[in-house]
């Protein structure tokens, strides 16, 4: 690994992580003020999930087309926008971002409910993905300048919460939907006028989002530990150049983890979009029991395995392991694996208590792995890698992994009835893949812990 350069700014004031940390009480408010933020962005990017059927019959659109603004118009513009906002949050107010975002895609999604022709919905989903490539980052930056380093882990998994509980709210709640949007009376609505019922859920979800965003004007922008500043006081903006350069010289360690937690990730999607599909075809259960079962299964053992790795990495952490972030990752996609079958069970109920530990581990790498990267980055880079981090794994994970098992089962096996072996078989390689990337990123990783010690003294 090569040694970090000298900055070529002369920027006088340096800022060391000895700074005086928000009082913890207050730190932990501005964590579920987050977390709530991060449960209605997963209700209002899936919401549309639930109402393929009324969506496509009232605009008369093929299920390609559908496909499209299930997974494309959010994951490309969500990725995307991503990295530029990250780079923002890394010296403007991430307080500021975030409201904005929240705001936005709160429109973006009430408005998906005046639509009137498919390119509309696209644009407004499309929208929906801008706003909500506003938070993470700027979220993973505000709770790493508010807990010291032997609490980040903990404080960030918690934050992390907010996927398990927005996923497991809408999957209890699409059978409820399903019900009322199946209806083709219309429904009229003060000032907006008649409208069909998949129309007014939209603004159902989208609007609340909006008082959100209010509540985070209670959120104070805290002190940004171990940065240099200007005189006057704002954080310098590092020149993308370096960034890039600073993360090329870490290539290995971000080649191990961003894709090590995709692989991850990329399982994750695949089994959330494949098992509501297996219960219904082959093991004949209703819609409202599939949400029911699955969605309780995911806000129980999705947020609980979160929560639980990142409390073990905080307390490896004290016992002197350094790389304890990026270890207990590891352990979550080895411990994924002795579960990773769970589609071949014999009955549903078999199925469900497979998945329920297997979501366990899968879950544990997800407040892990953004603090890994928190860790071993400048603080003024650290949003940029976050933002690098989310790309990659939702263009693997979120844009791969429910088409990795169609694919198999169309072109590898060559019969849809194949869906659980088909499963199965894209969960077994990619929790392989992500075991071996993981083990395989260790060393790297400790050696950029290193690195990063060096820059900073290189910076004074």
């Amino acid at each position: 690994m090569a040694s970090p350069t000298r900055r070529a700014k002369d920027l006088p004031v340096s800022l060391s992580d000895a700074d005086v940390y928000p009082a913890e009480r207050y730190a932990w408010y501005v964590v579920g003020v987050l977390t709530v933020a991060y449960i209605f962005s997963f209700i209002d990017r899936q919401i549309l999930n639930m109402m393929v059927g009324p969506i496509r019959r009232d605009l008369g659109i093929t299920l390609t087309q559908m496909s499209l603004l299930q997974g494309f118009s959010f994951a490309v513009f969500y990725t995307l926008f991503g990295i530029p906002l990250g780079r923002l949050a890394d010296s403007r107010s991430r307080r500021v971002i975030i409201i904005v975002g929240i705001t936005f895609w709160s429109i973006m999604t009430a408005g998906c409910g005046l639509v009137q022709r498919y390119w509309q919905l696209m644009v407004m989903r499309m929208g929906v993905g801008v706003g909500e490539a506003s938070l993470s980052p700027s979220a993973y930056s505000l709770i790493s300048d508010y807990f010291r380093p032997e609490k980040r882990a903990t404080a960030l998994s918690v934050y992390g919460m907010g996927i398990y509980i927005g996923m497991g709210v809408a999957t209890i709640l699409s059978g409820l939907v399903a019900e009322f949007t199946s209806s083709p009376e219309s429904i009229v609505l003060p000032l907006v006028g008649s409208l069909r019922p998949w129309q007014t859920v939209f603004f159902i979800v989208g609007l609340p989002g909006v008082l959100v965003a209010l509540l985070l004007t209670t959120v104070r922008e805290p002190i940004r530990k171990g940065v240099h500043r200007a005189m006057e006081g704002k954080p310098a903006q590092v020149p993308i150049g370096e960034v890039w350069r600073y993360i090329r010289a870490n290539g290995r360690t971000f080649v191990c983890h961003n894709l090590g937690v995709a692989f991850i990730t990329l399982a994750g999607y695949g089994g959330a979009a494949m098992i509501p599909e297996l219960l219904a075809t082959k093991h004949h259960w209703s819609k409202s029991r599939v949400g029911f079962v699955f969605g309780m299964i995911s806000m129980v053992f999705g947020s609980t395995g979160i929560v639980m790795g990142g409390r073990l990495a905080d307390l490896l952490r004290a016992k002197g392991y350094t790389d304890a972030t990026f270890r207990v990752a590891l352990v979550s996609a080895a411990g994924y694996l002795p579960f990773s079958l769970y589609a071949l069970m014999p009955t549903g109920n078999g199925v469900m208590m497979m998945v329920a530990p297997a979501m366990f581990f899968a879950s544990m790498a997800f407040g892990v792995a953004p603090a890994a990267i928190q860790q071993m980055m400048p603080n003024s880079m650290r949003a940029q890698a976050s933002a690098t981090y989310l790309f990659v794994i939702n263009l693997i994970g979120l844009g791969c992994g429910p088409t990795a098992v169609a694919l198999v089962a169309d072109k590898v096996f060559r019969n849809d009835s194949t869906l659980d072996i088909s499963l199965a078989a894209v969960c077994v390689l990619a929790h392989v893949l992500a075991t071996a990337l993981l083990w395989s990123g260790l060393k790297p990783y400790r050696r950029s812990l290193d690195y990063l010690a060096t820059w900073n003294r290189e910076q004074v």
